[in-house]
C-alpha cells in the first residue's frame, strides 16, 4: 500500500509539476540538504495533499520530470 501510494504521488506531482512551471515566477532552486518548501498539489481522487502534512509520518519522494508530453 505504501508503495502505491508513493508511486500515486509521484505520478500527480509529474502532472502537476508542468502546470504549475507554467504560473510560478522563477525563485531560486532548493539546495541538497535545505528544506523544500511546503506547497499543496490536487491528487487524481480531487482532494488536496500539503507537503508539511507528511512531515513526521512517512518519508516524502519529490520527482520532476523535465520534457515535453
Amino acid at each position: 500500500m505504501s508503495r502505491t501510494l508513493a508511486i500515486g504521488f509521484l505520478i500527480i506531482v509529474a502532472v502537476v509539476s508542468a502546470t504549475i512551471a507554467q504560473t510560478q515566477t522563477v525563485t531560486k532552486p532548493v539546495g541538497i540538504g535545505e528544506a523544500a518548501p511546503d506547497f499543496t498539489l490536487v491528487d487524481d481522487r480531487g482532494t488536496r495533499v500539503t507537503l508539511s502534512d507528511s512531515k513526521g509520518k512517512s518519508p516524502v519522494v519529490l520527482v520532476f520530470y523535465r520534457g515535453y508530453w
